[in-house]
């Protein structure tokens, strides 16, 4: 087809365009949150875009914004790392709870001073109210002291109520990117030592795998509510300040029980910061060994071994439970004790209002109501405080116990900026930790270029060898000098989650003509054509999906493309038959890597030919060095090694057995490419369905899309005996709101209404108000310990269920699913099932009764409130369908 000059074919455009692919798709844009003025942060107008694009159509990644600088952890990290080891000085080795609480003020100051600024703001704001209601309640009584005072009270209200909620909800938007934050830089600060700390025993990946989700998330949960130990405070006072007003003396009442309630915390926080501390070594135990049986599940499956293992997980999860148990009741106590605080503060205060025979009108009591409503908030908040400091603590001191375990030296390995030599080990010593050294009196030169070439019996010491020039041994004494970056294969593959092109890039830039001749080297050019996707082919968790010697060559692959200057490989021919054996060598070391200081370990002869260097060890030292032909002459220990070879060759060949092996050449250039598929890949009979289906092994985690159903509240809410408990629990709540409603009643209905006839309240009247207020404190009680039981049985049952299904799910699960996804179920979503959803599902509830209880007090008041209440309430859910 032709077409004029100067215009695109539309047949010449590529089918795959770069420029459509799903990354360049994504928003590049930095969120409009960066660039946002004073009303759009106010208002939130700023997201109004996202959100008109998710009522549209459900979120996906690509179209979020990326991060503003400083709330990415590229932009974040290095300025908490550069303030912890400022506030670290001179003890640089170790990190404290207090060095870790420093960097993490210091790295966000100025947020948290302006969240500081906008809390003290909505606190001021929200006692507006109880201050004016006495005088607004005397303004009602025809006891105003000008004309329109109530237009102006009420428009006082109303005001402060406005700036109430926008800077409460400014506050706490940018509380929670500070946490956020702190979260990510403490992951990141966790992961980082992980990859520098010895590898002495003192901690395990269940401790890590915590220390990165729950202990993280509570250091986020801490740095949300930082501003609430002055605030509580703060709110305290100004309710005091009020109360003052009102009562006279009868506030150092208020005063005395408050110091009271808050005196009990003490006990209270030690107490569950004990039991909590007990509890997280019970997860890290059972989340270690749960890690373990997921790397090893096809060992179990084949072995048969599930039950028996499940119920090692179950019986982790008993003693689990037993603290739990007492972390929760304990929890359930404080509960009580708080939410009956403000009652125990009006009982205290009006008691003391009649033994020093104050005399009291219906404003000062309406106002002193609504002022112990308010204090409500403070008390109420202390037992959440208590057990966020507590649990923070505990966190913070896991934290900084796992930062200072001992680091591998940092001047193990001398670098050396520019020499001939490219390693040099002069008189060095080595131990992994034990008692004796794994390597005695090394003496080693590698000049650049040279191929040298490690060989032993088992055992005695060449991988060790390597990992010393990495700077992995501990050295006991000498030195190690290296020139130039360094790549190393290991003898076990490491392989990451994600696409073969993924894997040898390993965060590269693509150069095709390099890439493609690393391919031919490493002989995988007809492995990636019989792959489903070829070089796009998702990777199983470890490569499960890959066979051993497509595994080895593909990390040969990845280290070949990060181009370093010393290639450090242990044994890379081992997994690999003898032809394509030969085919590496020839296209890896004496090909691509001919220029390069390669050090290779191997237990084949026939690649010692070739090497500049042949190193012999033997109980951990070097008995003999030089080359082929001058080993060969010069000592038994290589020789012992040749005979031990030509014996092991002359077994193989007379028992003439061979099994197919997917990583050989001269296979793939000359079997039947369905057989080839058939030996090679052999996946199980699900995952093969699935591969052969057109689907990718691992599959993205699935997503919830939508409003959480009904039914999912309802199978939750009916776990424990049926659901028998949930009315209890809401009956135990609407009684304890009817009764304190109640209790209001009686004190301001006995009161006068005018100041002129203010009286002494009766002893009756009191006792009355303490019999409404002891039996709604008894409501609390039992609400809070049946709430805790309905929680603590829910969980244990989804976590019974789960483990038992991830146990009988088939090997094709675990091969599709990253072990980090279901470990995430395992910990996080636990925890946050065993401790925390229980109160929000039924917090939700209880918040509704309490605005139940409002409504009908101010409909009894003033009926023409429905003519407001109903428009604003259908707005509101209007404007909630529309977000």
């Amino acid at each position: 087809m032709e077409t004029k000059s100067g215009e695109d074919n539309p047949l010449d455009e590529p089918l795959l365009d770069e420029k459509n692919s799903k990354e360049c798709k994504r928003d590049n844009s930095v969120t409009p949150y960066s660039r946002a003025g004073l009303f759009s942060v106010l208002t939130f107008s700023w997201i109004s875009s996202l959100i008109k694009l998710g009522n549209r159509k459900p979120l996906d990644f690509v179209d979020v914004p990326k991060l503003d600088s400083k709330d990415s952890i590229f932009g974040a990290f290095p300025v908490f790392r550069s303030k912890l080891l400022e506030s670290q000085g001179d003890t640089a080795t170790r990190v404290s709870a207090l060095n870790l609480v420093k960097a993490l003020f210091l790295s966000a100051w100025r947020d948290i001073l302006l969240t500081g600024f906008l809390s003290l703001t909505y606190t001021l704001a929200s006692y507006v109210g109880p201050y004016l209601i006495g005088e607004f309640v005397s303004c009602l009584n025809g006891e105003g002291k000008f004309r329109n005072q109530g237009y102006l009270l009420a428009s006082s209200f109303l005001v402060a109520k406005l700036v109430e909620r926008f800077s409460y909800r400014c506050s706490f938007f940018k509380l929670k990117q500070i946490g956020m934050r702190m979260r990510a830089v403490i992951v990141t600060l966790i992961y980082h030592k992980g990859l520098t700390v010895t590898s002495s025993g003192e901690n395990t990946s269940g401790q890590k795998i915590n220390l990165m989700t729950i202990d993280a998330q509570q250091i986020e949960s801490c740095g949300v509510e930082i501003h609430e130990p002055w605030v509580v405070l703060l709110q305290i006072s100004l309710a005091l300040f009020i109360l003052y007003k009102n009562l006279g003396l009868a506030s150092l009442a208020t005063l005395g029980g408050t110091c009271i309630l808050i005196a009990v915390k003490y006990p209270l926080g030690k107490l569950y910061a004990s039991f909590d501390g007990k509890l997280m070594e019970a997860k890290d135990e059972r989340i270690k060994a749960t890690s373990e049986v997921l790397r090893n599940m096809r060992i179990i499956k084949l072995q048969a071994w599930d039950m028996k293992f499940l119920s090692k997980i179950m019986g982790l999860r008993k003693t689990e439970e037993q603290w739990l148990k007492k972390v929760l009741y304990t929890s359930a106590f404080v509960t009580f004790v708080f939410w009956c605080a403000p009652i125990f503060v009006s009982v205290t205060s009006f008691s003391a209002c009649v033994l020093l025979k104050i005399p009291l009108d219906s404003a000062k009591i309406l106002s002193a109501l609504a002022t112990f409503g308010m204090l409500q908030d403070p008390l109420t908040n202390i037992p959440s405080l208590i057990s966020t400091i507590a649990q923070t603590k505990v966190s913070l001191c896991r934290i900084s116990s796992f930062l200072s375990l001992d680091d591998l030296p940092i001047d193990a390995v001398e670098e050396i900026q520019s020499s001939d030599i490219a390693i040099e080990i002069t008189r060095g010593c080595f131990s992994w930790g034990s008692n004796s050294t794994t390597l005695t009196d090394i003496n080693l030169k590698v000049l650049r270029k040279m191929r040298v070439a490690i060989c032993g019996t088992v055992g005695c010491g060449k991988s060790s060898m390597l990992s010393s020039i990495l700077g992995e041994v501990p050295r006991i004494s000498g030195s190690v000098k290296v020139c130039g970056r360094k790549a190393y294969v290991a003898q076990s593959p490491w392989i990451q989650s994600g696409t073969i092109e993924e894997n040898i890039l390993f965060g590269k830039e693509m150069d095709r003509s390099k890439y493609e001749s690393i391919l031919e080297a490493c002989a995988l050019e007809r492995d990636l054509e019989i792959l489903p996707f070829g070089d796009q082919t998702i990777i199983g968790e470890r490569g499960i999906n890959l066979s051993g010697g497509q595994k080895q060559r593909f990390q040969i692959a990845r280290a070949l493309y990060q181009d370093a200057d010393i290639y450090l490989f242990d044994d890379p021919f081992s997994a690999v038959d003898a032809h394509t054996g030969s085919h590496l060598f020839k296209g890896v070391l004496l090909g691509l890597l001919s220029q390069k200081t390669v050090v290779y370990v191997t237990h084949q002869v026939e690649f010692l030919h070739a090497a500049d260097l042949i190193l012999v060890m033997k109980d951990g030292r070097i008995t003999q060095a030089g080359t082929y032909e001058d080993i060969l002459k010069s000592g038994s220990d290589f020789m012992e090694l040749l005979g031990a070879h030509n014996l092991a060759l002359s077994a193989l060949n007379d028992s003439k057995h061979e099994e197919p092996d997917c990583s050989t050449t001269e296979s793939i250039t000359n079997s039947n490419e369905d057989t080839l598929k058939e030996e090679c890949l052999k996946p199980d009979d699900e995952t093969a369905a699935a591969m052969e289906g057109g689907g990718q092994l691992v599959k993205e985690e699935e997503r919830g899309k939508g409003n959480v159903g009904f039914p999912v509240y309802w199978k939750y809410l009916t776990m424990v005996y049926g659901g028998a408990l949930v009315p209890i629990i809401l009956l135990l709540h609407l009684l304890y709101q009817v009764l304190l409603i109640g209790s209001n009643y009686w004190m301001a209905g006995a009161a006068p209404t005018s100041s002129k006839d203010a009286k002494q309240i009766g002893y009756n009247l009191i006792a009355v108000y303490v019999a409404f207020v002891f039996v709604s404190s008894v409501c609390i009680l039992f609400r809070s310990i049946l709430l805790e039981t309905a929680g603590y049985k829910t969980a244990t049952i989804l976590f019974n269920k789960m483990h038992s299904c991830i146990f009988r799910a088939p090997m094709s699960f675990f091969d599709a699913t990253p072990s980090g996804r279901i470990l995430n179920r395992c910990s996080t979503d636990q925890s946050e099932v065993d401790e925390n959803i229980s109160y929000r599902v039924y917090v939700v509830v209880f918040l509704m009764i309490n605005l139940l209880g409002t409504i009908t007090v101010m409909s009894q008041a003033a009926w023409q409130v429905f003519v407001i209440f109903i428009p604003v309430i259908s707005a509101c859910i209007w404007y909630q369908e529309l977000d």
